[in-house]
This record gives structure tokens, C-alpha cells and sequence, in this order.
């Protein structure tokens, strides 16, 4: 069925340091597609995973994040699109003092994982620091949300910088 909603007033959640208001649930869709407009703090993301039956992408509305995509790192920023096919190693990390973006999966599922495991957000703004529920899923849920966390390094994570402070290793 044809439907139009909202980011004003489509389901919002807390989870992860992220605002994500979710556009379009499978169900909407016969399961085919989901999305989620997400907004997001300076160093917020997430480690390398893969997602086993759902392509990935990200149109970037504002903001600049850098990703990692199979063994590629790039920066997107406003207006540019980000497609991760299944399977595929991929990370990303906020570089702005925040950035926005929709997120789509082709079939739906993720989407379920965030209204499983978020808070219903208060406030349609970014949650406080640490506010949010732990990112404690189960092997279970993993699998049930076609998800693999990968391990390894993660290359887009803080480096220790030579004054002490931390820094983000950075490519383009």
C-alpha cells in the first residue's frame, strides 16, 4: 500500500549516542526496504561488521563522515551516496561536530534491531552523552538482524596522537 510519512513524526529512538527516526519499517514495505534518518555526534559510528542479507546505504544530508567499505576508506559529505553491498566489511565514524544522514537496508530488518534495543527518544535531538542503552546485543540477535561483527583492528578508530591527546587516522 502507497503511504507518506514523516520525519517529524515517524518512531524516534535513543540508542548508541544516535537520533534515529525510523521512515520506513519493512512492514510498510512487504519487508523489501527500510529507513532510518539518522543524526549523529563528532566521533559516533560504528566498528567494522558486515550485514549477511541486506545491502547498505547512506545518503549524506549534512555533516562528514568517514568510511570504511571493504578495504577502502572514504569521506562523504552532504549530497553524496554510500552503497555497501551485503557481506561486505564496512565501518564509519562522524568527523563533524555532528552529521546527518538517511540509511537505507534492501531487504528491511536493521530497523527492528533499533526498535528492539533503543529507548523511545524524548526529544527529537541528539541523546546526551552516554544516556542511551549499552550496544548489548546477543549472538541471537545478531543473527536474527543478518549482522556480523567483525573482529580485528578497526582502522577508523582513535590513535593516540603525538601531544597524548587522541587523534583519527584519516584517508581519503
Amino acid at each position: 500500500m502507497p503511504f507518506v510519512h514523516n520525519v517529524d513524526a515517524a518512531p524516534a529512538y535513543w540508542w548508541l549516542d544516535i537520533l534515529w527516526v525510523v521512515l520506513v519499517k519493512g512492514e510498510d514495505t512487504g519487508g523489501r526496504y527500510s529507513l532510518m534518518h539518522e543524526t549523529l555526534p563528532k566521533g559516533s559510528g560504528a566498528p567494522p561488521h558486515k550485514h549477511t542479507w541486506s545491502d547498505e546505504h547512506f545518503f549524506m544530508l549534512e555533516g562528514e563522515i568517514t568510511f570504511l567499505v571493504g578495504e577502502e576508506i572514504k569521506v562523504g559529505r552532504a549530497g553524496e551516496f554510500v552503497w555497501v553491498p551485503r557481506n561486505t566489511r564496512h565501518a564509519f565514524r562522524v568527523d563533524s561536530e555532528t552529521a546527518v544522514f538517511l540509511n537505507g537496508y534492501t531487504p528491511a530488518g536493521l530497523e527492528l534491531a533499533v526498535m528492539e534495543c533503543a529507548m523511545p527518544a524524548p526529544t527529537r535531538t541528539i541523546p546526551p552523552k552516554g544516556a542511551t542503552p549499552p550496544p548489548n546485543m546477543s549472538d541471537e540477535q545478531y543473527r536474527r538482524y543478518g549482522m556480523d561483527n567483525l573482529p580485528g583492528p578497526n582502522p577508523l578508530a582513535p590513535v593516540a596522537a603525538p601531544d597524548g591527546g587522541s587523534a583519527h587516522a584519516r584517508a581519503e
